[in-house]
């Protein structure tokens, strides 16, 4: 392909995609952060999404990296990857999708198709986005320049499941942009292109995959909450019944991250504008909100029962990233478990190989792997490879527990514990 193709946003559905294509045609990777682009152009990715090698390869080559909104004027098509978060009270947050859409609308020329890959509500890129674009751009939709949206399936530390292995789902706002948005997709994707009907079943698909694993995740958490009042394991009840060729293999545990504890607030919220009260898709957010709290009044009950002595305890939580083998620390739920410790006066440190020891929040309570220090309970709150080079018996006082949210400690070694 002859033309350019702009990426807004390198995070970890940009970067990939940036590269991706920039062995296609020629790319140019734009953020708005400075340091973003600085360590980018050094060939460092802190997301550790693509390698320092990969990154030598392209950038420089058909690749460039910039934060100067001039470069991409060259540009044919955009893809717009900027993050969609939630606000303090749950609503959607659309101000980097705003600003991405002034800052293309500012450059886009007649003919440019725009893509959005950013997690939306059905509705929201037509309704939202557009009238942005043609304000700032004084240019006509779907006359002068065209819309498309499709959705990212990025799924953060997961190298099985990357970018051009993953079946893409697109849509256009008229027949000829789709064909031109399958053609460029195709390019790179090894695993087939889906064409949905319109710009809105692209978005529907894509908000409800993350709301459905919310929910099942959701089911599991309650069903750890009632057995646990049982004395039942529910690990051992989840692998009776995954013996049926049909049961769907969810674990308990916390949602964090950018995508699952986030994007069905924003179906939740489109639903409530059209006069419906969504409530399994909010009893499921509240169920997987409250697992913090769960978790840490499971662990000061068990403590007390072992009577240990709150006030002398030492408590060291493993793992503060939202999922295993990430670098992502957005909404993790590990950390509002480090912070109800902390609010309840309580001496607890934290240890996580993707955690560096000048993290702020961190500082006076981070511990080195090698650091000669017993702990009375230690949370295993995320199953990160690492954690079998850990060594916890050496890690425990003699009357000590852990708590294994993953159910992996066995594995390691003979020692007391406790899980949901």
């Amino acid at each position: 392909m002859k033309q350019t193709l702009g990426v807004i946003g390198l995070g970890y559905v940009g970067l990939p995609l940036a590269v991706a294509f920039s062995k296609k045609m020629n790319t140019i990777g734009f953020d708005i952060s400075k340091e973003r682009v600085k360590e980018l152009l050094g060939f460092n990715d802190s997301t550790n999404e693509i390698s320092e090698d990969e990154l030598k390869s392209v950038i420089g080559n058909k690749l460039r990296i910039c934060d100067e909104i001039q470069y991409l004027k060259s540009c044919s098509y955009y893809i717009i990857t900027v993050p969609t978060p939630i606000k303090k009270d749950k609503s959607p947050d659309l101000n980097p999708l705003i600003s991405a859409s002034n800052l293309v609308g500012k450059i886009i020329k007649k003919g440019d198709i725009v893509i959005y890959e950013s997690t939306v509500y059905p509705g929201l890129t037509e309704e939202i986005c557009v009238p942005i674009l043609e304000k700032v751009s004084k240019l006509k939709y779907n006359h002068d320049f065209y819309i498309g949206y499709s959705p990212e399936r990025i799924n953060p530390g997961d190298k099985e499941h990357t970018f051009t292995k993953i079946k893409k789902v697109v849509s256009g706002s008229n027949e000829k942009t789709l064909k031109s948005i399958s053609k460029l997709y195709s390019s790179v994707i090894e695993s087939g292109i889906f064409q949905a009907s319109s710009i809105k079943v692209a978005e529907a698909a894509k908000v409800i995959e993350n709301t459905q694993r919310d929910i099942n995740i959701a089911f599991i958490n309650e069903l750890s909450m009632i057995f646990n009042q049982m004395d039942i394991n529910i690990h051992e009840v989840l692998e009776a019944a995954g013996t049926k060729w049909n049961f769907l293999n969810f674990k308990p545990g916390l949602v964090g991250g950018h995508c699952i504890g986030v994007d069905p607030y924003y179906l939740a919220q489109r639903a409530k504008e059209f006069g419906y009260n969504p409530e399994m898709i909010l009893a499921g957010r509240r169920i997987n909100d409250s697992m913090a709290d769960h978790v840490f009044n499971l662990v000061i009950k068990k403590s007390i029962k072992l009577s240990l002595n709150l006030k002398q305890a030492k408590f060291l939580i493993y793992g503060l990233t939202f999922k295993e083998d990430c670098p992502d620390f957005r909404n993790s739920q590990s950390e509002k478990i480090f912070k109800l410790f902390l609010e309840h006066n309580l001496d607890v440190k934290v240890y996580d190989p993707y955690l560096h020891s000048e993290n702020s929040i961190y500082t006076s309570n981070y511990i080195y792997k090698d650091e000669n220090i017993k702990f009375d309970v230690v949370l295993i709150l995320v199953g990160h490879k690492e954690i079998k080079n850990f060594q916890l018996k050496t890690r425990l006082n003699p009357n000590g527990f852990v708590f294994d949210l993953k159910n992996i400690a066995e594995q390691i070694d003979s020692i007391k514990k406790i899980t949901l």
